[in-house]
């Protein structure tokens, strides 16, 4: 992106909401126990990509602690600078996860906490295609959202409006082994954020693992 191309809407939105979405979401159990499993199938230094980086919690922080070498990419600047102080282990970049470069295995992991929900159908289908490619063979991704067929749809998200689109957990599963992964494990759980008047919402975390 250059400074006279239109920001994304995501990124207006998450400048917007900044760290309350950290304060909101980085207690979810579920989130937490994904990140256990990744951990557990992590070799010592193991290189990860976070897609979606956002304020860095519990994601990024989670695996630098343990001694790997985290690249999180957010399309956000506030966001950018909240995970850069942070989680000064990790490294992290400002850029449109749809555009950016993403080499051919190059990672040992790969994880998108949520952060599809603002791109098309067509453009979540395209990125977890080259997240699972940057994957080495028998690499890992954990892959989350919320499983509800909706296209191009207007939510008000924390007080913002966005336009959100997704999958039910069958058609996100298809697209996961359709970008060559075996999901080894999924979790559906209701998940209530620290937010006023929040209700519980559903929330799939897909475990998967990159064939050869």
């Amino acid at each position: 992106m250059t400074d006279a191309s239109p920001r994304p809407p995501a990124a207006v939105t998450f400048d917007a909401i900044g760290a309350a979405y950290q304060d909101a979401f980085a207690a979810s159990e579920p989130h937490r126990r994904s990140l256990e499993w990744l951990l557990g199938r992590l070799a010592p230094g193991s290189r990860v990509l976070d897609v979606g980086s956002g304020t860095g919690r519990p994601t990024a922080e989670t695996l630098a602690a343990a001694g790997h070498d985290v690249r999180g990419i957010d399309v956000s600047p506030v966001m950018v600078e909240l995970a850069a102080r942070q989680v000064p282990k990790a490294t992290f970049v400002c850029a449109d996860a749809r555009a950016v470069a993403l080499p051919e295995a190059r990672y040992d992991a790969a994880c998108a906490y949520f952060s599809l929900l603002q791109m098309s159908r067509d453009e979540q289908s395209a990125l977890i295609g080259r997240m699972a490619r940057a994957v080495k063979p028998a690499g890992h991704l954990v892959l989350a959202t919320v499983p509800v067929e909706a296209e191009d749809f207007e939510v008000v998200f924390m007080g913002q409006p966005v336009r959100a689109s997704s999958f039910s957990t069958e058609r996100f599963v298809a697209l996961a082994t359709g970008a060559g992964l075996t999901v080894l494990e999924r979790d559906e759980v209701l998940f209530t954020p620290a937010l006023a008047q929040a209700g519980p919402e559903p929330e799939l975390f897909l475990y998967c693992r990159r064939e050869g």
